[in-house]
């Protein structure tokens, strides 16, 4: 008779999160398949023009890292796989709840968009990095399905808004105070001439 107590690894209830080398997240899935380590990498579809065509990449959702479910008996060939540079956390603090992690993977396979996002907040430094603003930077002033973005002109000290899609946005630095204050708007002069 089999001892219920002895199956059940209360570890093997969570993912933990392996951190690994930018680019390499699919390197080190193929090696933690190779040795038998469960591993979850979620991949979505993005479409990308390169200079004589247009191809479907798959990339991960979570850019330098892969979940992983091991005992602790075999962490160490988790630790010492190529491309892994660290578990995240300390003390439990690393683990990722099985539901969170199934949510994930049932909306990747039932066709939600799912999308990496860094996270931007109100008043964070950001550089605009394509369309007509490309290579500007200014603070974020408002969150909606795309950022108000407050633009400085330069040597002047005038500011204007943009409404810019979060994708298009490079983070800079972290957030500037609480709330980004709100200059006054550009406003161009109106001035009428009359004929003389």
């Amino acid at each position: 008779m089999t001892d219920k107590k002895a199956l059940f690894k209360p570890e093997l209830l969570h993912w933990h999160v392996l951190h690994v080398i930018a680019n390499h997240e699919k390197k080190v899935a193929l090696h933690l398949s190779s040795r038998s380590v469960e591993h979850y990498l979620p991949l979505y579809a993005e479409r990308s023009r390169w200079s004589d065509r247009t191809v479907t990449l798959e990339r991960p959702l979570f850019p330098g890292y892969v979940f992983v479910r091991f005992s602790l008996e075999t962490r160490l060939p988790v630790i010492s796989t190529p491309g892994v540079l660290k578990i995240l956390g300390n003390k439990g603090a690393e683990i990722v709840d099985c539901t969170e992690v199934e949510r994930i993977r049932e909306g990747l396979a039932n066709g939600y968009v799912l999308r990496p996002h860094t996270s931007i907040s109100t008043g964070t430094r950001v550089r605009v990095c394509r369309g007509i603003f490309e290579g500007m930077e200014g603070d974020v002033a408002e969150l909606r399905r795309n950022c108000s973005v407050i633009i400085r002109l330069s040597s002047v000290e005038h500011y204007f808004s943009l409404e810019v899609d979060r994708g298009d946005l490079e983070v800079l630095g972290k957030t500037v105070a609480a709330a980004v204050k709100q200059p006054h708007c550009f406003q161009p002069q109106v001035r009428q001439y009359r004929a003389v």
